[in-house]
């Protein structure tokens, strides 16, 4: 996992904006979400820990973490 920095946190905040959609690359590590690989979402915030928080499509609404989680800007 990337260890982020002050300065990678506001990176974040510039690469993923509120409004930002996103795609999941593949599943998650989390064994209590059923999303997977091209699901879809809008992004909420970036928080001071580097989670990039999402309100998914099916209504989810679970974070994003930099370095673990595999995904895309798609718009």
């Amino acid at each position: 996992m990337t260890q982020l920095t002050k300065d990678l946190f506001a990176e974040a905040r510039k690469l993923y904006p509120k409004g930002t959609r996103v795609e999941l690359k593949e599943k998650m590590q989390d064994p209590h979400t059923k999303l997977k690989a091209g699901d879809k979402a809008t992004v909420q915030f970036v928080d001071d820990s580097g989670t990039v928080h999402c309100r998914w499509d099916n209504g989810e609404g679970l974070g994003l973490i930099i370095g673990v989680d595999a995904f895309k800007v798609i718009e």
